[in-house]
């Protein structure tokens, strides 16, 4: 009888031990893991500056929906915190602009619509570099337009030579 419970007390240390081996081994495991997953996380890259913007930008703006399927286009110059929107017609126009975040943040005041004939317009979105091209989405709200006064665009530029 004695030597059956030396048996099956060895045998429960035996296990013991193995199980605690085991719970040592996975926490050791999980660390290197963890570590090395933090350490091959690559760094977030930097935030853009208006200065990653600058130059002449070609613009296409095209509705997201609606009837109103024509595109606008526009050469859009960026000199640091200046950016003018340049139509084809001519017409320059001021537009306020900020980072928050990886965007720049776009509003301008009201003009003459190059849509819509005597109706005036402001503009406010947001674009962001995305492989080399300025992309974004813009807002344009008309003026007594009633149910049709808000127009969403979606924008590309790219980099004029």
């Amino acid at each position: 009888m004695h030597v059956s419970r030396r048996v099956a007390l060895a045998c429960g240390t035996l296990l013991l031990f193995v199980a605690c081996s085991k719970n040592d081994q996975a926490a050791k495991d999980s660390s290197a893991a963890a570590a090395a997953a933090s350490a091959a996380a690559p760094a977030p890259p930097p935030a853009p500056t208006m200065a990653d913007f600058a130059g002449k930008w070609d613009v296409v703006a095209t509705p997201t929906a609606g009837k109103d399927t024509a595109v606008t286009k526009y050469t859009l110059t960026v000199a640091d915190t200046s950016w003018t929107i340049a139509f084809p017609s001519g017409l320059k126009v001021p537009m306020h602009a900020t980072i928050s975040g990886d965007s720049v943040i776009l509003k301008t005041g009201t003009f003459a619509s190059q849509r819509r004939k005597n109706v005036k317009v402001s503009t406010e979105g947001a674009v962001r570099l995305q492989g080399g091209k300025l992309v974004g989405m813009t807002t344009a709200h008309y003026q007594g337009a009633g149910a049709d006064s808000v127009l969403t665009l979606r924008v590309e530029g790219t980099k004029a030579p």
